[in-house]
């Protein structure tokens, strides 16, 4: 599908509207699905012409809720409660819902985007937090020490049952 301009976008609307044509012609005319139209006419309907201006924008916490929870309460669409709030992708509603169903309300706080700084963090444990952590890392050290003198025990096993196999070949 080609990118199709707020012009063309609100042309569609317009046709539409006027009830001369349907959906699934002037569609088929500009060459998306009805879908897609009936969006933009939902779009056009609550927020005008400002609905196809694009504009890039970080949507906080609470706002998200907010959307949420409209939705639930009113048990409204994806595709009309994202034309209600302005929202350009019904995905980005869909993923918040998902994200606060698996993660919970802290995984809607918005990430900072971009590349990390490149200021250098220093790896090295502070003398308070390697004394106070001390026997639990030493614990989970010996555990670690364990589990690989077990591994290396049945390594050990298995390439002397190997050795002694009666297939092996001289």
């Amino acid at each position: 599908m080609a990118k199709i301009s707020a012009e063309e976008k609100l042309a569609a609307i317009q046709r539409y509207v006027n009830g001369k044509e349907s959906s699934r012609t002037v569609a088929a005319d500009i060459g998306v699905s009805h879908r897609y139209l009936l969006t933009w006419v939902k779009q056009y309907k609550y927020n005008g012409v400002e609905a196809f201006v694009r504009q890039y924008t970080n949507y906080t916490k609470e706002f998200k809720l907010d959307v949420l929870n409209y939705m639930i309460e009113h048990g409204t669409s994806l595709h009309e409660t994202a034309a209600i709030f302005y929202i350009a992708a019904t995905s980005s509603i869909r993923s918040w819902k998902k994200q606060l169903e698996t993660q919970g309300k802290d995984a809607l706080q918005s990430k900072k985007k971009g590349r990390p700084s490149m200021k250098k963090e220093s790896n090295k444990p502070s003398k308070q937090a390697s004394a106070a952590g001390s026997t639990e890392a030493l614990q989970a050290e010996i555990n670690r020490l364990r589990m690989e003198n077990e591994y290396l025990k049945k390594l050990n096993a298995l390439v002397q049952n190997k050795d002694n196999s009666p297939r092996k070949t001289k």
